[in-house]
């Protein structure tokens, strides 16, 4: 039963919430505190040590269960969940006191957890699809949550990509109902399609699998359904935070990496038209959400075009089809998913304090908010792929398994992994030095004897992620080993 743990305490938590008892701010946010961290702790056990369990919830019908796991896989996501979701919260505490309606965010901030952790731990195609279903909408009232007229646009564009993926995906799941082995969907490691099923059906199987594969990549923000992610950049930073690196965005890439190498299977795929038109749109969109981030001057959009681009190399990573590959495509989920949320908290930490979105209005903002612009500089730095830094090890893990892939569209990948690294040089480091090298605007002039970084329950979660970058790029050979096991299907 501890597999239900965090998955309900989370949503009975946010639940609590949201019927308003609570008439003290202080009092909430302990309570809010409180059940974040007693459902990552279970979730850090789990990790740790739930390597096999496996729990049949509830039997809908003879071959729809819900059913819950660990696996090594799980084991990679709900360890990144588990660790950023209490420094994500403990920085919400003091950015949401700007905002209003702090208790209906918190509410479903809470429930939010509970359906991504139910996606981590999910033992089927058909539990992960259900709680896919479900983080759009306990996600979509984070998004409306200035309930203005752009927050308004943007829930409504996040629901219909939504939407639309999921219609995509319904169908390759009823599929792999139909030609699986295991009626029930569940995860196995190569695959559950039953080769004699299928015969003279391989190209409409591919098919599927290439309809599946956009539904489920809507969510990653993968051409052509990628649109949603700079749209709701509208939403408070602690929602575009936990979207761009560690919920929504995530959930698509683990989506994806479960379709491929657990449901259709690498052998069924690898070396099919199917595979050279899921990397074409991977390739695609690396360099195509670099190439609009440089173009971008809004710092909170020009981080989710980034997003765009980085979750694209994780997908990339997955459709090399190789153990390798998913070797990098798992370091960078976990690694992208630091080094994001750690900007887009230095780009909220900056508008919350100062007021100020554009690139070019942050000249000489690096001496008004030296911590916050030195976790940003670390962070950028790591997001280009700077060594030793996570970043690098992430992009160094991809591009060699790209290398020993030996397919034409794997070394057409490399060429856009390293047009993206360039791109992205150019649109981080851009707002870099306009912030510690140019000259502070003449309207800011008032502002240089002042320091503007924010308090200490915003500075604590970016100094840890600071850190974070630095070690685990400098001691990755364990994690990096570890990943090397999942991909093998040993765990």
């Amino acid at each position: 039963m501890i597999l239900l743990v965090p998955v309900l305490l989370p949503l009975a938590a946010g639940l609590i919430v949201g019927l308003g008892p609570f008439k003290k701010r202080t009092i909430r946010s302990a309570f809010v505190g409180a059940a974040t961290l007693a459902n990552s702790a279970v979730m850090l056990w789990l990790v740790f040590n739930g390597q096999g369990m496996i729990l049949h919830a509830q039997r809908l019908t003879e071959n729809l269960t819900i059913v819950f796991h660990v696996d090594g896989l799980s084991r990679v996501f709900g360890g990144l969940i588990a660790v950023l979701w209490p420094l994500a919260t403990l920085y919400a505490f003091e950015y949401m006191e700007h905002e209003e309606r702090e208790s209906t965010f918190f509410a479903y901030y809470l429930m939010s957890y509970g359906v991504t952790a139910g996606i981590a731990l999910s033992g089927n195609l058909f539990t992960l699809y259900a709680f896919y279903e479900l983080l759009t909408l306990v996600t979509l009232p984070l998004v409306l949550h200035k309930r203005d007229t752009a927050s308004i646009r943007a829930g409504r564009m996040y629901l219909y990509y939504s939407i639309s993926g999921a219609a995509l995906a319904f169908i390759g799941m009823i599929f792999v109902l139909s030609y699986g082995t295991n009626p029930s969907t569940a995860f196995v490691y190569g695959g559950v399609l039953h080769t004699a099923g299928f015969a003279g059906k391989k190209d409409l199987l591919l098919a599927v699998f290439v309809m599946s594969f956009i539904g489920f990549s809507a969510k990653a923000a993968v051409f052509p359904l990628h649109r949603w992610l700079p749209a709701v950049s509208v939403a408070p930073t602690p929602v575009t935070a936990l979207l761009h690196a560690v919920a929504v965005v995530k959930a698509g890439a683990f989506a994806i990496i479960r379709i491929i190498y657990y449901s259709f299977g690498t052998n069924f795929l690898r070396g099919t038209w199917a595979q050279a038109v899921v990397m074409a749109l991977a390739m695609f969109t690396v360099v195509y959400g670099s190439a609009m981030a440089v173009k971008e001057q809004h710092l909170k959009r020009r981080l989710a075009w980034s997003t765009v681009s980085n979750l694209s190399y994780v997908v990339f990573g997955a459709t090399l089809m190789t153990p390798s590959g998913l070797v990098g495509a798992l370091t960078h989920m976990l690694f992208h998913g630091a080094m994001k949320i750690t900007l887009f908290f230095c780009a909220g930490a900056v508008m919350v304090q100062t007021g100020r979105e554009y690139v070019q209005d942050l000249r000489g903002y690096g001496r008004i908010m030296p911590f916050t612009f030195g976790v940003f500089t670390i962070a950028s730095m790591a997001l280009v792929g700077v060594p030793p830094l996570m970043g690098f090890i992430s992009k160094w893990n991809l591009a060699t398994a790209a290398a020993a892939a030996g397919q034409t569209e794997a070394y057409i990948g490399i060429g856009a992994l390293i047009i993206s690294a360039i791109l992205t040089a150019v649109y981080m480091f851009t707002v870099v030095v306009t912030a510690l090298f140019m000259p502070v605007n003449a309207s800011s002039a008032a502002l240089t004897n002042q320091n503007y970084d924010p308090g200490w329950r915003m500075k604590l979660p970016l100094a840890l992620l600071a850190a974070a970058i630095v070690v685990m790029g400098i001691c990755s050979v364990p994690l990096v080993r570890f990943f090397t096991i999942v991909a093998a299907g040993l765990y």
